[in-house]
């Protein structure tokens, strides 16, 4: 089962979506708005740049407050063409994706 939140970030709106994954401590977790997505290191980033969308990769993370204060370990070209970067911590370049 998927659990799903609402999270707001500069006034835009985005989605959160969690999945337990069988065999596995780690849950599945993406952050979703209307540009892109950040994405847990279950998910292809290189999916995800062939299909050309604005993405961005945490790893390490377990819950959504964890997504959110990561630091990103990767981004699609498109995610880098919003401003948002390697290094860069979650919570403060979120709203670009929004």
């Amino acid at each position: 089962m998927f659990e799903i939140e609402k999270f707001t970030f500069e006034g835009k709106s985005f989605q959160g979506m969690k999945s337990t994954i069988p065999g596995t401590k780690a849950p599945l977790l993406l952050v979703k708005g209307d540009k892109g997505f950040v994405m847990c290191g279950f998910l292809n980033m290189a999916a995800a740049e062939k299909l050309e969308v604005a993405a961005a990769m945490v790893s390490g993370v377990s819950s959504f407050d964890d997504v959110f204060n990561a630091k990103i370990k990767a981004v699609t070209p498109k995610a880098k063409e919003l401003g948002v970067d390697v290094g860069q911590v979650v919570k403060d370049v979120i709203s670009k994706l929004g």
